[in-house]
């Protein structure tokens, strides 16, 4: 057998490089992720529509419930977080300094238990003014929210002025304080 016969019983030539090429297509892919990064800003159909229609019951038992009528005067803050979210309690404290800052903030524990909510906020503080329980994350999902924990600033007519997905840091506090300003104006 001839060379040429040889390399067309094992194939064409060009798969020898095969691998190769799809290495180096790797290598372009980590490198365009590394220089020009994907945008993480997520922007929600919800933003800049009313809250639906809800009516939840207690959550806690010092708490009323929520609904939707409750948000209705003011620009007042969403948390929609739950006990068993270790990311939760990691915003506590900037919860307690936007609560400081003179916010109202209303919450929809999603999925909880009253015994484990009572705990995890003895734990955590509780600046939530009403805590309302979305046991079916109906909720949840029909405000946009995909996860725990989620921040949203709603006005004084119950419309979705802004959506903070995660944790709040500390760095976001003045940023959801101006979204605050800007949703009374």
């Amino acid at each position: 057998m001839s060379a040429p016969e040889i390399a067309s019983a094992n194939g064409p030539r060009w798969a020898v490089w095969l691998p190769l090429g799809f290495f180096m297509a790797f290598i372009a892919l980590v490198l365009v992720g590394l220089f020009w990064p994907a945008n993480k800003d997520v922007v929600s159909r919800f933003v800049g529509q009313p809250l639906p229609e809800f009516n939840l019951a207690a959550a806690s038992d010092d708490r009323p419930g929520l609904a939707r009528a409750d948000f209705v005067g003011k620009p007042r803050l969403l948390n929609v977080f739950a006990s068993w979210c270790v990311p939760c309690a990691v915003e506590s404290p900037q919860l307690a300094a936007l609560k400081d800052a003179g916010v109202e903030i209303h919450g929809v524990a999603v999925r909880d238990h009253k015994p484990e909510l009572a705990a995890f906020l003895a734990r955590n503080g509780n600046p939530f003014a009403r805590i309302g329980a979305d046991n079916f994350s109906a909720v949840q999902v029909g405000i946009g929210s995909a996860g725990v924990p989620e921040t949203f600033v709603i006005d004084g007519k119950g419309v979705i002025r802004h959506q903070h997905i995660g944790v709040i840091t500390a760095d976001d506090v003045p940023k959801l304080l101006a979204k605050l300003r800007e949703a009374g104006q």
